[in-house]
């Protein structure tokens, strides 16, 4: 995964024909923080009357519109329209329907859980040619004990509407999916989990993009705020202080603190030091990496230090922590 990322940023880079963009360098580590395990994916073709649920999972989901229209509707909220082209991601596995209409209350209760109704989705017929619905439904695992404050901003359903012109990444990575999904070749096995990642990346770009007034979006928006997020980012062993950070920035030390802290909810090097731990974290989880090279690699002089930092963040020590998540990813 962590491959597959660094591979996002300079595709990304290289397509732009521009600098490398922070706002990508943020979200790629924030995917990286808390994704774990392998996405997966379905391709549906369903047509007359029909009505699944997904259950609320430890993760998001998402679904495309190929071909015709649905109804997508979220536990709690109201219905949402999906037409041919639409992309919707649930980020934090709020529990939902999909049906070919905005089904009533007894509807719903009676729908049919997505992993039976798969097994057993009616033959198409051809009196209900109008109503066919091509779809890729599918899910991401992700570990919440720990997630970027960019994910938990996201909102319970992000909807990104199909518009000519409008984000043709995303749609480029759609139509990728889709042929790996219609027929299997050599070395689908690889690609369909590398686009997968891509399609996630691309999805919380465009809501971003969409949404200018987000805190995050203000945040990367943030000339100051965003050469300082770069900055960590780009080398959160370095021996970083308010003065480094701020001469970083071309700024005061106040001026930093006035312009970073409102934006991204910590001063800096409170987001420094939680950055650091989310980061090893990770390295616990995905590597067997030793406690002293982890320690090293996010900016701690000893394993001891490093220990007594992990354990006041997440409650527990790293040899704990990592013995938890790998029972965790075993079940």
């Amino acid at each position: 995964m962590r491959d597959m990322l660094f591979w996002i940023r300079i595709r990304l880079t290289h397509d732009s024909g521009q600098g490398y963009d922070c706002r990508m360098d943020v979200v790629s580590d924030a995917i990286v923080a808390v994704r774990i395990g392998r996405p997966s994916s379905d391709r549906l073709r369903v047509s007359g009357s029909w009505c699944t649920r997904f259950a609320p999972y430890d993760g998001a989901g998402f679904h495309v519109v190929l071909e015709g229209s649905c109804w997508l509707l979220p536990d709690g909220g109201g219905p949402v329209p999906l037409g041919t082209g639409d992309a919707v991601l649930l980020p934090h596995g709020t529990g939902h329907v999909i049906a070919d209409s905005p089904a009533d209350e007894a509807t719903v209760e009676q729908a049919v859980p997505f992993e039976r109704w798969l097994g057993r989705t009616p033959p198409r017929r051809a009196e209900d040619a109008d109503s066919q619905v091509a779809m890729l439904c599918g899910k991401y695992r992700l570990d919440r004990s720990h997630a970027h404050p960019l994910m938990t901003e996201l909102p319970v359903v992000v909807h990104l509407p199909h518009r000519a012109g409008g984000h043709p990444e995303l749609r480029a990575a759609v139509d990728l999916l889709g042929r790996e999904l219609d027929v299997q070749r050599p070395g689908s096995d690889i690609a369909v989990p590398g686009l997968l990642d891509l399609f996630l990346v691309y999805m919380i770009r465009s809501w971003m993009a969409e949404t200018p007034s987000g805190t995050w979006s203000a945040a990367l928006g943030d000339p100051v705020t965003a050469t300082v997020l770069r900055a960590m980012h780009a080398d959160p062993a370095a021996a970083w202080t308010n003065d480094r950070l701020a001469a970083e920035a071309g700024v005061s030390r106040p001026t930093l603190a006035r312009r970073f802290t409102p934006l991204v909810g910590r001063p800096p090097m409170a987001y420094l030091t939680w950055w650091r731990l989310t980061l090893a974290a990770g390295l616990l989880r995905d590597t067997t990496e030793p406690l002293a090279i982890i320690a090293h690699r996010v900016g701690y002089g000893t394993p001891y230090a490093f220990s007594h930092a992990f354990k006041r963040e997440f409650g527990a020590t790293p040899g704990q922590y990592r013995t938890a998540a790998a029972a965790a990813q075993r079940t």
